[in-house]
């Protein structure tokens, strides 16, 4: 087995394949090998779904890159202004049809015990693609399968600013210069060269750029607020199991309780048979005993 395999194993293999990976390299006498491979980490449950996925789903997966890529070109035409509101927002929407596409094949993962990947870590496998998507560094990572951590999407980018028609603040004013000590002596001759003239401002973002940044903080607050809503109604549902699972280990700590003190009962009594039929049988073997004995003074007789 290749290091890179041990991220396509089910979760729970992971440790105990790692293990004994590095141990048949140091049998092997490669020590550095087996060392970086006992130093590999084993993902979390949302780093090892999209590492499945991204070994699954290939052509998603160049879906999502392009997608992504188109996305990163509409906002830069539109910055440059050259594009428009809609190619954005047509972008964006093709981008996140990309990641919903991933996300339906993620859901149906099984976690290591056997149960449906959680709401959260759903969102942090989408958050991971769209990362992947719009970020180089992100998709890096991502490409190989070999992916430890969940990644962060901040905005239109990971780590970018969520604004994207963000400017530089003005360059601030130069001081006053000091008037000379006495008003008939002229200032010192210098050679210093003219200061350059402060950069032109840049300019104001067209209607159609504040639109589009509109639409697109609308549809992020959008998606913030679906996961907070999944997120409660998760509590809500974990609530809920937990009091029916309280209520079933409940009722389950009262019939265990009783079946012990009914199997206690029926020892005691398996026990009282027993002696009394040891008791029987002594009896029975006193009698035969007798029985032979009044025969033999009969025959004797």
């Amino acid at each position: 087995m290749q290091p890179d395999e041990l991220y396509g194993l089910a979760l729970d293999r992971f440790i105990p394949e790692r293990g004994a990976l590095a141990k048949a390299l140091r049998a092997d006498k490669r020590r550095d090998e087996a060392a970086a491979v006992a130093a590999l980490r084993k993902p979390s449950v949302a780093a090892w779904a999209v590492n499945q996925v991204v070994r699954s789903q290939p052509a998603g997966v160049q879906q999502l890159f392009a997608a992504g890529d188109e996305l990163r070109d509409a906002q830069a035409r539109l910055l440059a202004g050259s594009g428009d509101g809609k190619a954005l927002h047509a972008a964006g929407e093709r981008e996140r049809d990309a990641v919903d596409e991933l996300v339906r094949a993620a859901r149906g993962l099984l976690s290591s015990d056997g149960h449906e990947l959680s709401p959260a870590v759903v969102e942090r496998v989408s958050d991971t693609l769209h990362a992947a998507a719009l970020n180089e560094g992100a998709r890096e990572q991502v490409r190989e399968g070999r992916l430890e951590r969940e990644l962060r999407h901040v905005g239109l980018g990971l780590g970018e600013s969520a604004d994207p028609f963000a400017v530089a603040p003005p360059p601030a004013k130069r001081a006053k210069r000091a008037p000379a000590a006495r008003a008939n002596v002229p200032p010192p001759a210098t050679n210093r060269k003219p200061a350059p003239a402060p950069p032109a401002k840049p300019p104001k973002p067209s209607a159609d750029e504040r639109r589009a940044a509109r639409e697109q903080a609308k549809r992020e607050r959008e998606e913030r607020e679906r996961v907070a809503r999944e997120r409660a109604e998760a509590r809500r549902a974990a609530r809920t199991a937990e009091a029916a699972a309280k209520g079933r280990a409940e009722r389950a700590g009262h019939a265990l309780k009783a079946a012990e003190e009914r199997r206690d009962r029926a020892a005691k009594a398996l026990e009282q048979a027993d002696d009394a039929l040891a008791a029987a049988q002594a009896e029975a073997q006193e009698a035969l005993g007798a029985h032979e004995d009044a025969r033999e003074q009969l025959d004797a007789s």
